[in-house]
């Protein structure tokens, strides 16, 4: 038979233990320190990376003048012709001209030019942006023409006379030289080619900041070259 005492006592012991408690004022006391860790953590990493790493939002000229300084100087065309120049060497034995011993020479020699865009010497101001129609405006410094490359290694000549001296050769072909030069250098601003340069000069500036544009988010951007004093127009995309 079971003695009571110890049931009652078994019953006693039970009653004495107590499920354990846990103090929500501690835990919180003890949250406290980490969650100002984190906190603190966050914001030196959201500082560091405002310093280093961001952007100002929607500074779309900032991004463009970006694209920009990486190009500095830009070939957007070049123009390669010929040249014709002709020049004539008449000898003489002192006041008198010898006619019947005229040289002429003839010269067709090609000739190249190119034409360039500084854009280091852009600034700010010749960008705008219209973030209602999302349109950039930019305006170009004139173009740059280089002095023409006279190929006279592929120059072609034709000399007509009855006798020519090395002297009068020599003189022929430094004044076709100088010839050539300089009607290289006239071609090279005719009007129709400076025209054609513009065009090339527009579409290279628009393919040059289509992508950056893109990359940065700013996704397809309309953009209107235009040199200085000539009126906004629209390149095509």
């Amino acid at each position: 038979m079971d003695d009571p005492n110890l049931i009652k006592r078994d019953a006693a012991g039970d009653r004495l233990q107590h499920a354990p408690r846990h103090d929500p004022g501690l835990a919180r006391v003890q949250a406290v320190p980490w969650l100002i860790v984190i906190v603190l953590f966050a914001a030196v990493a959201w500082l560091g990376w405002r310093a280093f790493f961001h952007e100002e939002e929607g500074d779309i000229v900032g991004s463009a003048m970006l694209a920009f300084e990486e190009q500095n100087s830009l070939t957007v065309f070049s123009s390669r012709f010929e040249v014709v120049a002709e020049s004539v060497n008449t000898p003489s034995v002192g006041p008198l001209d010898i006619a019947a011993l005229e040289a002429r020479q003839a010269m067709i020699v090609p000739a190249l030019v190119e034409y360039r865009l500084d854009l280091s010497q852009m600034e700010r101001s010749d960008f705008a942006w219209d973030p209602e129609t999302e349109t950039l405006d930019v305006v170009l410094p004139g173009l740059r023409v280089s002095p023409p490359n006279i190929d006279e290694a592929a120059a072609r000549y034709f000399t007509d006379g009855l006798y020519v001296s090395r002297d009068a050769s020599v003189a022929l072909s430094r004044n076709n030289s100088r010839q050539a030069a300089e009607r290289a250098a006239t071609f090279a601003r005719n009007p129709q080619i400076l025209a054609m340069a513009r065009k090339a000069a527009a579409q290279a500036i628009r393919q040059n900041l289509a992508i950056p544009l893109q990359v940065a988010g700013y996704g397809d951007v309309t953009v209107n070259v235009h040199f200085e004093g000539q009126e906004p127009a629209a390149v095509p995309n």
